[in-house]
């Protein structure tokens, strides 16, 4: 696997090239939805392939609005076009933790200061529910 690590002069890491790069293909082909999404899940290693296998089932039942769609060559669900939940494997750059992840879109303020991503190292059935519960409260 290549170095994630970098300094200032280098720029960006070869795994932050390769997502541009999936975000430019995205943005240039047409959409296939779930099935890209699907796709980009089945390439993944197990440990996040289980996750996000299980997370994209959470979404979908959830809330069935939220359109699938790749981001950046993983997998999200969007809402009037714009991303809402997100899950980015720990392998796309190299990390120890996978991200759950919500954007702007998501109506998750809670306060002065909330939270807008999670690390997940696996799930369980606690964290299932805590998951369906942030994707109803995202979408007000």
């Amino acid at each position: 696997m290549a170095s994630t690590t970098k300094d200032a002069s280098e720029g960006f890491t070869a795994e932050e090239r390769a997502a541009i790069k999936e975000r430019a293909k995205e943005t240039r082909k047409k959409a296939n939805g779930e099935a890209d999404l699907l796709a980009k899940i089945a390439e993944m290693d197990e440990a996040d392939r289980v996750m996000a296998e299980r997370i994209h089932a959470i979404v979908t039942e959830t809330a069935p609005e939220l359109m699938p769609k790749t981001w950046y060559g993983q997998p999200a669900y969007a809402k009037d076009g714009q991303v809402v939940v997100f899950f980015q494997a720990a392998s796309k750059f190299g990390t120890r933790y996978a991200t759950l992840g919500f954007n702007e879109a998501a109506q998750l303020d809670d306060g002065a200061m909330w939270p807008t991503a999670f690390a997940l190292t696996r799930l369980t059935a606690a964290d299932e529910r805590r998951i369906a519960e942030l994707v109803r409260k995202a979408l007000g």
